[in-house]
Order: structure tokens, then C-alpha cells, then sequence
């Protein structure tokens, strides 16, 4: 019998409102994994009620920042006990190659020791003012219920990303997972009330975008929204929440050129290339899925690139011997396979890939795959594919390849390979993108911020910084002077 999964509200499991349930499946193999409650605005408004609730609930609201780090060093500890559990699922949920989907949960414990570190960092400052009799002080303070609605890709890691400095500040959370990757986000809520944090402080509502999570979007209970995914969607929820005055942070999409000057290491830059574009099979918003090759050493960095996507191993991703695994769902494979053909007849040639291979698994695998013949021009390059595609063109000046790689409506991130140390911080400099790599890719550490510009996304996540996005800055004024107040329509001499 299938196993089946539901909400989990105020502490502990909840069956949907309306008793429907999804089923999910294994990507690379397509059996069937599980079910999960089909979450409808009433699960919704169950779980904001057990948020603000625990907000309100002396055990949270007066617990001090030092033991909101306690229990967040606990939840780590947890995770690390339950680290193969929580990694074989999420590489069955969305075909992630399980020896990295164990590097992830190797890293996710330091974002909740680095917020757990933080909770009792935050601080305000006195302000100075005109009269030494009025002290003027600030202080930050938590919002209340934070709505998180996370990916498919990188369920737990983008979750913690949210979930973490959240917590480290005193809000509440309803988590509203991805439809392909409920079940470790539910397993994770289990072990916030396993680690002591009361009930309903972490809540976790499943379903559809469409409709748990637009009713999670709208609910008027909710203090902020954090999501991570799509710019269309991101794009509807930052109207939403601009009409009800709260807040959100958003990190997007991305297309994101990835840069060889001519004195780059070129095996090393081919290797960039390759992690940066096929790496958890180029299904990542910080994917460099335009790469510009100084003409110097474009036929040697595209001979290096195609000869390594021809020996990616292609398989099932809980073998330790498979490089790629599967596309997360069938609409995805559909999206690539379209793209690869829109492509063609937009004029690229296929260096290589291009379709799916046989892996007798009987799931969603498409080969990596590198376009050549491309231009800015081209939808290929302009749109956010979502898969192992990389288009590769030529460049010939600093200038113009800095117009190319800022010619979009992304900014989310940006690599560079160059041993000139001069160019390295000029092209840092002025390239439009959140995060720049040189000479390196995909490189991060909770301890540093993330912020996409233009399209890619609203707010910080990550760093010191982010925990700004969780908390509201309050203005506190007292007079110390303990004479009368003047009249204020009298004279003063």
C-alpha cells in the first residue's frame, strides 16, 4: 500500500480539509513514491491560525534569543543524526544524485549553527538627538507568520535558507513545499518539534501552487511571503503583497553568463563550465547557461566542454557511479526537449546531446547538451531553460563581452575566468548580477548574502543581512525629563 503523507499543523500531522491526496514519483524510475494531502485555502488557514497562535504563546513569543539558538543548534544536531534518511529522499523526490544530495545535508547543519549564532546578534542602536533629556532608541523585532514557499530543486536547502534566519528572529512559519518534494520538508517539521520548538511555530501545508499556495499568498494572516522559484510567479506575489502593504523576498530566475578571457586556465574554465551548466543536471537558478569564450580559445574550451558532456554518466542517481541523474518531472523534460528544438530552428547546431538517452529506467533523463551558433538574440539565450543546456558563443573585446552578458532581463549571478587580477575586479564590478564567481562556479556558505538583480529576484537571503528581511525596526522615544510638559500653545521665553 501506498504510503501517505499529511499536513502537518500545530505539531503534528493533519489530514486534509477536503480528504484529497497527490501522488508523487521517483523521477528516475517513475514508480510511484508516495501520497501527500492536497492542501486547499481551509488546510491554509488551519496552519496560519497554529502560527499566529504560537506566535502569540508566551513559550515562543518571551523565550530570549540565546534559546531560540539553543533549539536551533538541536534541529541541527537532528539533521545530522537523520542526514541518509533525509538524503536518499530527496534524491528519490526529485532525481538529485544522492552523493550530492548527501554533500547537501553535510552543509545544512552549518546554516542553522550560523542563525542559531545570530539570534541573539540582532541589536539596535541609541540615536542621538537634539535634547540629552530624550532618549531615542531602536530595536528590531520579529513580524509574526512568515509564509515560505519553496522549490523542487533544493527542497531542504532552500527551505533552511528561510526557515533558519526566521526562527533565529521569533516569527512563525507556514511552509508550503513544492508538489514534487513534500515528503522531506514534512520529515523536517517532525524534527523542529523533536528538537523542543513549540507547537506551530513550524507548520507545513502541501498541494498545489495554484492552490494552497495562492491561498497561503492571499491569506491576510501572513506577515511576509519568502519564495523561491519562477520570475512569473514571482511577479504575481510581489503584487499581491505590495496591495497589503507586508512584505517579501523572492529569489528567482536566472540566465547567467559564465565568462573565458583568452588567459584563462582553459581545463580548469572547462571544468566551470561543465559544474556550472550540468551540475544537479542544470536544473539551478544560478545555472551558467551562457557561456562566452574569448574567440582566442573558443575551439579549445568547446572541444574540452563537448568531450566531457559525451562522458557524463547517465543513470539512475542512487548509483555512486552516475554523474546525471533525471529532469524532476515530466513537464520539465517537455520544457528542455522543446527548447533544444526551438533552438535548431532558431539556427543553432548541437554540438552534442541534444535528446534522450537510453538508460533503461524508463524516467524524465535528457542528455547534456551544448548549442553553438547562437546569438543574444535567440530565445535559447534570452529565456531560463531549467536544464543541462548550455549555449556557447564567441567574443572578441572586454566591452563587448560585458554588453553580451548584461544584455537580459536576469542578474542573479555571473562567473569569470581570467588570470589577469586587473580584469577579475573590473568585470566584478561591472557586471549586472548578485553573486560573481572568479575562477571558480556555484561556490557558497550561509555566511555570505545573495541578492539577484533586475528580474532574479527581491531582498537578501543568506549572511548577516537576511536577517533584516525577518524582522521590522521599531523607534522607541522617552523623555527622561521628570518635570512638567510644556504647553504646547504657550510661548516659551
Amino acid at each position: 500500500m501506498t504510503q501517505r503523507y499529511d499536513h502537518f499543523i500545530n505539531g503534528r500531522a493533519a489530514a486534509p480539509a477536503d480528504g484529497e491526496y497527490f501522488t508523487s514519483t521517483n523521477p528516475a524510475t517513475l514508480e510511484v513514491l508516495y501520497e501527500a494531502a492536497r492542501g486547499t485555502a481551509e488546510d491554509v488557514n488551519r496552519a496560519v491560525a497554529a502560527a499566529d497562535a504560537a506566535f502569540r504563546n508566551p513559550l515562543w513569543r518571551d523565550l530570549s534569543p540565546t534559546k531560540r539558538g539553543h533549539l536551533l543548534r538541536r534541529l541541527a544536531d537532528l539533521v545530522v543524526e537523520n542526514a541518509e534518511e533525509l538524503a536518499l529522499q530527496e534524491t528519490e523526490d526529485n532525481g538529485k544524485l544522492l552523493r550530492e544530495m548527501r554533500g547537501q545535508l553535510a552543509g545544512l547543519p552549518e546554516y542553522l549553527y550560523y542563525y542559531a549564532g545570530l539570534a541573539d546578534k540582532v541589536q539596535g542602536s541609541q540615536v542621538p538627538t537634539s535634547s540629552i533629556e530624550v532618549l531615542n532608541y531602536t530595536q528590531r523585532e520579529p513580524l509574526g507568520v512568515v509564509g515560505a514557499i519553496t522549490p523542487w530543486n533544493s527542497p531542504l536547502t532552500l527551505t533552511t535558507s528561510k526557515l533558519a534566519p526566521a526562527l533565529a528572529a521569533g516569527n512563525t512559519l507556514v511552509i508550503k513545499p513544492s508538489e514534487y518534494t513534500s515528503r522531506t520538508i514534512l520529515r523536517f517539521a517532525e524534527l523542529t518539534v523533536q528538537a523542543g520548538f513549540p507547537d506551530g511555530v513550524v507548520n507545513v501545508v502541501t498541494g498545489m501552487g495554484a492552490e494552497a499556495g495562492a491561498a497561503l499568498v492571499e491569506h491576510p494572516g501572513i506577515a511576509k511571503i519568502s519564495f523561491t522559484g519562477s520570475t512569473a510567479t514571482g511577479a504575481r506575489i510581489a503584487s499581491s503583497t505590495a496591495a497589503r502593504f507586508i512584505g517579501c523576498t523572492l529569489e528567482l530566475g536566472g540566465k547567467s553568463p559564465n565568462i573565458v578571457f583568452g588567459d584563462a586556465d582553459v581545463d580548469n574554465a572547462a571544468m566551470g563550465v561543465v559544474a556550472g551548466i550540468f551540475a544537479a543536471a542544470g536544473q539551478t537558478c544560478i545555472a551558467g547557461s551562457r557561456v562566452f569564450v574569448h574567440r582566442s580559445v573558443y575551439d579549445e574550451l568547446l572541444e574540452k566542454v563537448a568531450a566531457r558532456a559525451q562522458s557524463i554518466v547517465i543513470g539512475d542517481p542512487r548509483d555512486a557511479a552516475t554523474e546525471l541523474g533525471p529532469l524532476a518531472f515530466e513537464a520539465q523534460l517537455e520544457k528542455v526537449s522543446s527548447y533544444v528544438d526551438l533552438g535548431v530552428a532558431e539556427g543553432a547546431q548541437i554540438a552534442t546531446g541534444g535528446g534522450r538517452p537510453e538508460t533503461g529506467l524508463g524516467g524524465y533523463f535528457f542528455e547534456p547538451t551544448v548549442l553553438t551558433g547562437v546569438d543574444n538574440s535567440m530565445r535559447v539565450v534570452r529565456e531560463e531553460i531549467f536544464g543541462p543546456v548550455a549555449a556557447i558563443m564567441p567574443f572578441d573585446t572586454e566591452d563587448e563581452v560585458l554588453a553580451l552578458a548584461n544584455d537580459t532581463e536576469y542578474g542573479l549571478a555571473a562567473g569569470v575566468w581570467t588570470q589577469n587580477l586587473a580584469r577579475a575586479h573590473r568585470m566584478s564590478r561591472r557586471l549586472d548580477a548578485g553573486t560573481v564567481w572568479v575562477n571558480t562556479y556555484r561556490a557558497m556558505s550561509p555566511m555570505s548574502p545573495r541578492q539577484g538583480f533586475k528580474s532574479s529576484g527581491v531582498g537578501i537571503e543568506h549572511g548577516l543581512e537576511s536577517m533584516n528581511e525577518y524582522t521590522r525596526l521599531k523607534s522607541i522615544w522617552i523623555n527622561t525629563d521628570e518635570g512638567p510638559v510644556a504647553d504646547p500653545f504657550t510661548l516659551r521665553s
